[in-house]
């Protein structure tokens, strides 16, 4: 088995005792480096005479794929060249992404990746991963055996049900983990190695995929009920017995089976849901650097307990972030109560209030005693709320009339469309500026352009997860703490706002310029780490500089010598 080392600042894997030699080291992508192998390398492991003879560079390298990266027409294309990339030299691939993080990672991320994915059957190369079908059921524990490396610290699962706002994809989900866990080692340097994606395929409602001959999943419908507990509480346990060091970040699941998983295993196992999780911490990252912005814009404070906030969509986002807001209300004096009385939604059957008798549980807390509203632009006439969020997965809904009635009610109206990809963003970044006269406060779950108005540049924010849930992992694998606590995102959100200078309110902007995101991911990772040692749920000694100690932890992809 290969291992990786504690500490993994200036390494990739450690070179096992039987290093592949010849055509297999050239087709291994944790130790290939192509001409980047020295004389020395060549000759110790059979390579002359299987590469060019010139040595070139881990910079030569980067400039040649960069060069090639840039004539590619189309994302979708740039997306499958840097797959490829990827499958042939995994250290080349982590440097140019982070050398190139705020150009790369809309192409590795989202929105590209929620194209690769409608199309994941089709522009399909290698595995990557692991699929875990519902024809395993009593023998997953077998089938994580066949994973080669045993030291696991983070593993992102999906059912595919829920991929982004793009509803249920599959197997073909698969893009989504793959896509995070290069997130988790680009922002905060968790080794590549300890990484592991997996998709539990356990069918899929698409009709589209049911019918397509190139779909990789099974042509089935969906386990649920019974059967769908039984399989992942199987998974749960033989994964946490394979690994038992491992951080199992739920993603895109559906709405009810997102609350019950997290709900069922938190206190179980060393996990978190990052749709309901992370998307609350980033949301409320931006909300406190909003209002630190138009506090100092204003000379006057401006409270987070002073707030209505409206959100559209009450899926796991939205409450999520309900939730976190609630938490840091009650901590700033609120009674969970009053706190829960400022958050509204609106979901695809009008205002949720107390008179309605098809909510769901999740629904329910937030609830309020009022009359029936069936849209969103009459719930804003009412309402009058000072911050608008969009959790929907529907495009456009934002419209130009709500965003007007958003900047008549306030100064520096506050306006989140947060649906992923960019084609089901509740608005764009030009709209929200534009029919606000440039007043509105704007983040978006995927990225928008710059754009000019009156002669002025706005930076739009995004709000996107990857700010947040690498390095909440980072933290929690440095320190091993046993559990992931709500006070670990509510401290993640303190710390990613505290990172937003002066010079980033100057520009417009609420969140750190993505340049800075490894520095942002070790100030969170080390509130983490912080809270995990001082609580009694670390299993890792605790050092005399926790910072320092994630620094150093933390991958810098090199050409490192095997000889």
């Amino acid at each position: 088995m290969t291992s990786v080392p504690t500490n993994a600042a200036d390494s990739e894997v450690e070179r096992p005792e039987d290093m592949p030699t010849g055509v297999a080291l050239l087709n291994n992508p944790l130790y290939n480096r192509g001409t980047g192998f020295t004389l020395a390398e060549r000759e110790a492991f059979n390579l002359d005479g299987l590469l060019p003879p010139r040595v070139l560079s881990m910079e030569h390298h980067a400039a040649r794929i960069l060069q090639n990266f840039h004539k590619k027409p189309t994302d979708l294309e740039k997306y499958v060249y840097l797959i490829d990339l990827h499958d042939r030299n995994q250290t080349l691939f982590y440097r140019i992404l982070i050398d190139n993080l705020e150009e790369m990672m809309p192409i590795v991320y989202t929105p590209t990746v929620g194209q690769a994915c409608q199309q994941y059957g089709h522009i399909f190369r290698r595995p990557r991963g692991l699929y875990i079908s519902a024809r395993d059921r009593g023998q997953i524990a077998e089938r994580l055996k066949n994973w080669p490396i045993d030291d696991i610290r983070v593993i992102v699962v999906t059912d595919g049900e829920r991929i982004l706002g793009l509803g249920d994809l599959g197997a073909n989900g698969m893009g989504i983990p793959i896509g995070k866990l290069s997130l988790y080692t680009g922002c905060a340097g968790i080794p590549p190695a300890m990484t592991l994606p997996i998709t539990l395929d356990i069918g899929t409602e698409n009709k589209d995929f049911l019918d397509d001959p190139l779909y990789i999943g099974l042509p089935q419908r969906r386990l649920r009920g019974a059967e769908y507990d039984a399989f992942i509480e199987e998974f749960m346990q033989a994964v946490t017995e394979r690994f038992p060091n491992v951080l199992v970040q739920f993603e895109d699941f559906g709405n009810q089976n997102a609350f019950t998983l997290l709900e069922r295993y938190r206190n179980r196992y060393r996990v978190f849901n990052d749709d309901i999780q992370g998307t609350a911490s980033v949301t409320l990252a931006g909300l406190l650097a909003a209002l630190r912005l138009i506090t100092l814009e204003s000379g006057a404070t401006r409270k987070l307990t002073e707030q209505r906030l409206l959100f559209l969509g009450a899926g796991e986002a939205g409450v999520g972030i309900a939730d976190l807001v609630v938490s840091e209300m009650v901590k700033q004096g609120l009674a969970a109560e009053e706190a829960r009385q400022r958050c509204w939604f609106v979901d695809s059957h009008g205002l949720v209030v107390k008179s309605r008798t098809d909510l769901a549980a999740h629904k329910l807390p937030y609830a309020h005693d009022h009359e029936p509203v069936a849209d969103l632009i009459t719930a804003v006439d009412e309402l009058r709320p000072t911050i608008l969020i969009g959790v929907s997965g529907q495009p456009r809904t934002f419209t130009r009339a709500i965003i007007e009635k958003m900047a008549r009610f306030n100064e520096r109206p506050i306006i989140f469309a947060l649906s992923n990809p960019t084609s089901k963003s509740e608005c764009t970044a030009e709209e929200a500026y534009s029919f606000t006269g440039g007043r509105a406060i704007f983040a978006s779950g995927s990225p928008f352009p710059s754009y000019k108005l009156y002669g002025k540049t706005y930076h739009p924010g995004q709000g996107n997860n990857s700010y947040i849930f690498p390095g909440v992992g980072l933290g929690v694998v440095v320190s091993g703490a046993r559990h992931v606590t709500n006070e670990m995102f509510e401290a993640a959100a303190r710390s990613l706002a505290d990172q937003v200078t002066e010079a980033d309110m100057a520009a417009g902007r609420i969140y750190p310029v993505l340049s800075r995101i490894r520095d942002v991911s070790v100030a969170i990772a080390t509130a983490v780490a912080e809270i995990a040692w001082r609580e009694g749920l670390a299993t890792a000694p605790q050092p005399d500089d926790i910072g320092q100690y994630v620094r150093e932890f933390m991958y810098d992809p090199q050409y490192t010598p095997l000889v």
